[in-house]
C-alpha cells in the first residue's frame, strides 16, 4: 500500500536510526548502514517499545528500522509508533514471526518492510535502498505523464434511499471489474456503514484525520486506510455518538488532495447535512451522484439539491439516479417526477429486497454479492459512464436543465396522487 504516494526527503531530520532486540542482529545491521553512509551509533538497543519511547521526545528519522520480536501484538503496537512517528517516515519492520497474514496485516498498516531473523546482510541492504528510493521515486505515475482522477460524490436525497449501497458498489465495481485504484471516503462519521458493507473493521483513520489535519500526508494516508481489495481501500469511521462532529473541514479538503496523488477514482459518500455544512467538500469533485426515490418528499429535496448545486458547485456535474424502483408502485409516477424536477432520471435501479439481504448475509457489497442481478447490471452501467468520463466529455453525461424550480408543482402532484388513490378504492 506504499507505492503510489511519496513524500521528499526532509532536509532537517536525520536519515536513519534503527532499534533492535538482540545484539545478532545489530551486529549484522551496523556493517549495512556504515555502507550506506550512515553513523553506526543510530543502531540503538531495544524494540518497538523503546522506539516509542525515544520518538516521543524526538524528532523521526527519515528512515526508520524497528524490531517486533519482543512484541506481543504488533498491529496495535504499530499504530502506537504511528503515533510518534512524524509524517513521511518510511518504517522497516523486524521480526521472527513467518506469517503471511502478519506481513500483509503489516504492509496495509503503512510498514515499508518486513524482515525475518535471522537477518541476511543483502536483505537488510536492499530494504534499506528501497526505503530509500520512496525519497527519489515520481509521484503517483509522474514518469509516465499526468492521470486522470476521477471524484464523484454520492449524496441521498432522502435517508434510506441507497446512496451507501451504490457508493460502496461504484467504489468495488471501479476498483474490481475496471482495476482502478480508488478510495472510498465515508464521511457519516457516526453511523457510516461503508466498512460495514465490506466486512471490514472501519479503524481511528478518519476521526485521527479530523482531531489532527495537519498530520495528513501520504504517510498518514498509507497508514489510516483499510485495504478492501489490490485496488480499493477505505476510510471511515465508528465515532462515539456522545461526541459531536466538531471540525471545520479542512480535514476533509486534505483527504481529498491526498486521494488525487494516489488514486484513479475516488467515491466520497457524503451525506445530506455535510453538504450543507461543508460545502468545500464540492470544491475538486467532478461529479455528483444524486439518489433518490419516487416520492414527493424526494422530489422536492432533488431539486432542491440540483439547485443548491447549481449555484456553489456548478463545476460538478449532477447524475440524478432513481434507487429502489418498482414499476406502477412508486408514490408517483416516473414521469411526473421528472416533469417537475425538469429533467430526465439517467439510470433506475430496480428495487431488489432479496439480493440486498444476501449481500448483508455474506458481508459483501451488493455487485459482489449479487453479480447476476439486473440492480447490479445498472450499478454496472453507471460504473461504465463515470468510468468513460473524462474532463471533456463529463458535461455530456448529464442533460442541461432549464429553471429547476419552476416546475416543481408539489399540489397538481398531491392531487394526482389523492385522484389514483380514490380510483382504487370499491365504491360503497
Amino acid at each position: 500500500m506504499n507505492a503510489p504516494w511519496k513524500s521528499g526527503i526532509p532536509g532537517n531530520r536525520d536519515p536513519f536510526a534503527a532499534y533492535i532486540c538482540d545484539d545478532a542482529a545489530l551486529d549484522v545491521l551496523r556493517p549495512v548502514v556504515i555502507e550506506m553512509g550512515w553513523p553506526p551509533e543510530k543502531c540503538n538497543k531495544g524494540g518497538l517499545r523503546n522506539a516509542v519511547q525515544s520518538l516521543s521526545v524526538s524528532a523521526s528519522p527519515a528512515i526508520l528500522v524497528v524490531d517486533l520480536s519482543e512484541s506481543g501484538d504488533p498491529l496495535n503496537d504499530i499504530n502506537a509508533l504511528a503515533e510518534v512517528c512524524e509524517p513521511g517516515t518510511v518504517v522497516i519492520a523486524i521480526g521472527q514471526v513467518n506469517d503471511v497474514r502478519l506481513y500483509r496485516d503489516l504492509l496495509s498498516s503503512g510498514i515499508h518492510d518486513y524482515l525475518l531473523k535471522p537477518l541476511n546482510a543483502q536483505a537488510v541492504h536492499d530494504a534499506l535502498n528501497g526505503a530509500l528510493a520512496v525519497f527519489t521515486s515520481p509521484k503517483g505515475g509522474d514518469a509516465e505523464g499526468i492521470k486522470r482522477h476521477i471524484s464523484t460524490a454520492v449524496v441521498g436525497t432522502r435517508g434510506g434511499v441507497g446512496a451507501s449501497t451504490i457508493a460502496t458498489s461504484l467504489a468495488w465495481l471501479f476498483s474490481d471489474q475496471h482495476s482502478a485504484p480508488t478510495a472510498l471516503l465515508d464521511l457519516d462519521v457516526h453511523f457510516g456503514t461503508g466498512a460495514l458493507a465490506l466486512d471490514l473493521e472501519p479503524g481511528r483513520g478518519l476521526t485521527d484525520a479530523i482531531d489532527n489535519p495537519s498530520r495528513i500526508d501520504g504517510l498518514f494516508i498509507e497508514r489510516a486506510m483499510i485495504r478492501a481489495n489490490d485496488n480499493l481501500s477505505i476510510l471511515s469511521a465508528e465515532a462515539p455518538i456522545s461526541q459531536p462532529l466538531m471540525t471545520d473541514g479542512a480535514a476533509f479538503v486534505q483527504l481529498e488532495e491526498e486521494f488525487r496523488q494516489a488514486f484513479e477514482m475516488t467515491v466520497i459518500d457524503l451525506p445530506r447535512n455535510m453538504l450543507i455544512n461543508f460545502p468545500h467538500l464540492l470544491a475538486d469533485v467532478n461529479l455528483v451522484l444524486l439518489t433518490c426515490e419516487l416520492t414527493l418528499a424526494s422530489a422536492r429535496d432533488t431539486i432542491r439539491i440540483l439547485s443548491w448545486l447549481k449555484t456553489n458547485a456548478a463545476h460538478a456535474h449532477p447524475m440524478v439516479v432513481v434507487n429502489k424502483h418498482q414499476s406502477g408502485v412508486a408514490e408517483i409516477s416516473k414521469a411526473d417526477f421528472e416533469a417537475s424536477i425538469e429533467r430526465k432520471i439517467d439510470f433506475a435501479i430496480p428495487y431488489d429486497i432479496k439480493a440486498a439481504s444476501n449481500a448483508a448475509k455474506l458481508g459483501q457489497v451488493f455487485t459482489e454479492a449479487n453479480k447476476n442481478s439486473k440492480a447490479t447490471a445498472t450499478i454496472k452501467q453507471i460504473a461504465e459512464r463515470i468510468m468513460g468520463a473524462s474532463e471533456d466529455d463529463l458535461a455530456s453525461i448529464t442533460e442541461e436543465k432549464k429553471s429547476l424550480l419552476g416546475g416543481f408543482d408539489l399540489k397538481s402532484l398531491l392531487a394526482k396522487k389523492d385522484k389514483s388513490k380514490a380510483d382504487a378504492e370499491p365504491a360503497e
